[in-house]
């Protein structure tokens, strides 16, 4: 089942895709149908109305705002060797993991807003997410896959040079967490669709030219394995576990200033049987009216 929060008339609800058309479900956010109870999609049915849309005719807005999302990283080895090549300020290792900023949070079609007076080497991430069924901690490996409740496409925009900074320190949350830098989408969609998360085809496009192209086979650990890793913290139903992005970044490839984003590209993040998340990068002034303050750095 694809899974969707969306807009018309001025009101927000929760949704089914199904083809297309969207069927209201009687909840009154996305966490509080995760909330429910397993499995996501039985209690999403029992839920269904009688209302139904043209997608064509609806705003999809990012799916699920969580509590918290684990942002996860390095777990992709070809991510690390491309850093390395580059000659890029650490190393890039497994099990890296922070918390995410939820007010950075963005939906799909919604314009990623280029803060100039703060970086000038703005980069994409292409990741896939997996959403937390339930509540829990202290989840063994064998339990966790219980935990999956569905899955979602992340674009990890990141501010390179400050992460370059940050870095140094060991430390690089600031980057990754500004406003709009965390654009999700466009649906969830149920564990029970993607029995096998780890053969997915990715592909990261920048006005229509492909750069990241590679598979979740790649990927050197599993879900399971990263969400008892982290559940001493405590999950949450409808919570975020990102896995990490693939060879392709901008940072990395040969020509840098050439592929960081601005204003005006459109960024299309696509995972095999989930969808494409698309995102316009645009300036400060028009995102905000008024010209961006003076570069400041970080």
């Amino acid at each position: 089942m694809k899974l969707a929060t969306f807009e018309i008339d001025d009101e927000e609800h929760v949704g089914a895709v199904e083809g297309e058309e969207i069927v209201v479900i009687d909840v009154p956010s996305m966490r509080a149908l995760f909330e429910l109870g397993t499995p996501v999609q039985e209690k999403a049915e029992e839920r269904k109305t009688s209302r139904r849309y043209p997608l064509k005719d609806v705003r999809l807005r990012a799916p699920i705002i969580p509590k918290k999302i684990y942002h996860s990283a390095g777990n992709y080895a070809e991510h690390a060797q491309e850093g390395d090549r580059s000659n890029w300020v650490a190393a890039i290792k497994p099990w890296i993991v922070f918390f995410q900023n939820v007010d950075a949070i963005i939906g799909p079609e919604d314009p990623i807003v280029y803060p100039e007076h703060l970086t000038k080497e703005l980069d994409y991430e292409l990741e896939l997410c997996a959403v937390i069924a339930k509540s829990g901690k202290f989840i063994s490996e064998e339990e966790a896959e219980d935990y999956i409740g569905g899955y979602v496409i992340f674009n990890d925009i990141t501010a390179r040079d400050i992460q370059r900074r940050e870095m140094q320190s060991s430390n690089f949350v600031f980057s990754k967490s500004i406003d709009t830098f965390c654009p999700f989408g466009p649906w969830i969609v149920t564990a029970d669709e993607i029995p096998d998360p780890y053969n997915l085809a990715l592909e990261l496009r920048v006005n229509g030219e492909k750069r990241q192209i590679s598979n979740s086979s790649h990927m050197s650990v599993t879900i399971p394995q990263l969400i008892a890793k982290f559940s001493p913290t405590g999950f949450s139903a409808g919570d975020i576990l990102t896995t990490g992005t693939v060879s392709g970044v901008a940072a990395f490839s040969k020509d840098p200033q050439a592929w960081y984003l601005k204003p005006g590209d459109q960024i299309e993040a696509e995972i095999e049987k989930i969808g494409v998340l698309r995102n316009q990068v645009v300036s400060w002034k028009d995102a905000h009216g008024v010209d961006a303050p003076e570069f400041v750095g970080f």
